[in-house]
């Protein structure tokens, strides 16, 4: 038997114990890559976090030919990344059901996860259920590999439930809500279903399996990539996880890319999450030529995006042969990979910062194309080293933006990112602290602590302390009204381009909920330092 899925994954909930003032603010996690997108089977609008491809072929079913999410992990890990959340959307995918029969009654479960290798099976006995408890019976579900096959993926027990309403939280439909299963759907009869007994006499523990009524669902859209802010589906459902830190959105389909729409509402939504998409550069551009056109009429621009171009040949294990690939996922495992090597700052220009053998470039690129897209804010893939004078940083889709310039720099927005997460996570402490000026003292404090030791590492080569940030949490950020609603701010500045100017964030705490904003302020107003 396998060991069941739920003992090794993670939803993206997360626990994790909050330091106090005396501890160090540690390091928020870099390379953290979420994939939205289509999946031959698993739970639906809900984060999975997997640590290898082995997880997503346990929960997802692996590769499957309609589905360019699947071979985008399989790029992930091979390139280095190690930590990936997987939101699997379907347009009209249908869940498969199971009958149990209840003498010449029914009760029906439906799977959670839909479409038609979603292989479930159901178990019914009455084992140490008394005789006057004719209402109760033990529930046994059980994922299986394939129909027929003893592989079991994934298990639950739900013992000693009920067909009937006054048996509260044992009431089946009641005990099921939680299962990552199967659910109850209409009407529960008033007798419990019969036992499943096998037929062939080999044994008494029989099942129950899933019809053959499950369906795959229609190609995606661009709207169902978006999902609903409001229902939490989509990338939307990303809402339920802690933090991440890349976003990729493959493909559509092998012949279909994701569309502007889809893009936009993305890179918007990575702005809000502190994060950054990686945007696969469109199938049409099959040379530089065509890139370098076709960004004439790019619409999406932002510090919070990026693109590598071409696309790579890859190996189909499905096919068996070589195939084009869109490279947002060997791109993130890339970043991955040299994030363990070099700090955020550094990481993306280091030696570790080209793709692992077994992919090649779709086209060639010469110096001059190379940086006539850098300048347009496109990287260009590196499958082989780079001599240092050909090399260049990576950027950012802000391009040569006069309004976001400071930001042209991947290296240097992700190290913006990673400062203000780390301080973020690293001062929710002080939601369980009396707020007042002793409280203000000690936060601010931490974080100066934070911030010298990345100064000490050089990730502000070149600038003073005074030049290089600030930090204030004291009465002019923290007003009588944020004190009454229990909230503590924190004004963190990050040295901009320009001398004497910073680009400044807000971090609020309440009890409630943690939030980073940008904030604009008056240089002068605010001492370089608190302490």
């Amino acid at each position: 038997m396998g060991i069941p899925v739920a003992e090794r994954l993670t939803t993206g909930i997360q626990f994790a114990e909050q330091t106090g003032s005396d501890h160090a603010i540690e390091r928020a996690p870099t390379a953290i890559t979420a994939f939205v997108g289509r999946t031959l089977r698993g739970p639906v609008n809900r984060p999975v976090t997997i640590h290898g491809f082995n997880d997503f072929q346990s929960v997802f079913g692996g590769l499957w030919q309609p589905s360019t999410l699947g071979y985008a992990l399989e790029q992930f890990f091979e390139n280095g990344g190690r930590t990936a959340i997987v939101v699997r959307v379907v347009n009209g995918a249908r869940s498969p059901t199971l009958t149990l029969r209840a003498q010449d009654r029914q009760l029906t479960l439906q799977a959670v996860g839909s479409g038609t290798r979603e292989f479930l099976r159901v178990s019914i006995d009455y084992d140490g259920i008394g005789a006057n408890e004719e209402d109760r019976f033990n529930l046994i579900i059980q994922r299986v590999r394939a129909p027929g096959s003893e592989y079991i993926e994934d298990q639950e027990i739900h013992r000693r439930v009920s067909v009937l309403p006054e048996a509260g939280s044992r009431y089946v439909p009641t005990a099921l809500m939680d299962s990552t299963l199967a659910r109850v759907i209409g009407g529960v009869p008033a007798i419990r279903p019969d036992r499943t007994l096998r037929s062939d006499g080999r044994g008494s523990i029989g099942y129950v399996h899933s019809n053959p009524d499950g369906d795959d669902g229609a190609p995606l859209t661009d709207y169902d990539i978006i999902g609903s802010a409001a229902e939490g589906t989509g990338l939307f459902a990303l809402k339920g996880v802690d933090s991440f830190n890349l976003l990729c959105i493959p493909p559509l389909s092998r012949d279909v890319d994701a569309g502007p729409s889809a893009l936009l509402v993305a890179a918007r939504f990575c702005r809000e999450r502190n994060a950054m998409l990686i945007v696969d550069p469109p199938s049409s551009w099959t040379n530089a030529a065509a890139a370098i056109a076709g960004m004439r009429a790019w619409q999406l621009h932002g510090d919070n995006a990026l693109m590598y171009f071409p696309r790579m040949l890859g190996y189909d294990r499905l096919r068996g042969r070589f195939e084009q690939f869109a490279p947002c996922g060997a791109i993130a495992g890339m970043i991955g990979r040299a994030d363990e090597i070099c700090p955020v700052w550094a990481a993306t220009e280091g030696e570790e910062a080209i793709l692992r053998p077994g992919y090649r470039p779709l086209c060639s690129v010469d110096e001059a194309e190379r940086d006539r897209l850098g300048n347009l804010g496109v990287n260009v893939l590196n499958f082989v080293r780079a001599s240092a004078r050909h090399a260049l940083s990576p950027r950012t889709l802000a391009g040569s933006s006069s309004a976001s310039s400071d930001w042209k720099y991947l290296s240097a927005r992700r190290l913006a990112l990673f400062i203000v997460n780390s301080i973020e996570r690293g001062t929710r402490w002080v939601v369980f602290e009396k707020n007042g000026p002793e409280l203000w003292k000690r936060v601010a404090h931490q974080v100066e602590q934070f911030l010298a030791a990345l100064d000490h590492e050089g990730a502000f080569i070149g600038r003073s302390p005074e030049e290089a940030y600030m930090v204030v949490c004291d009465e002019r950020v923290n007003d009588e009204r944020d004190s009454h609603l229990g909230t503590v701010k924190i004004l963190v500045g990050i040295a901009a381009v320009r001398a004497g100017e910073f680009h400044s964030y807000v971090i609020s705490h309440n009890a409630a909920v943690s939030r980073v904003r940008p904030a604009s302020l008056n240089r002068l107003s605010y001492p370089t330092h608190t302490s």
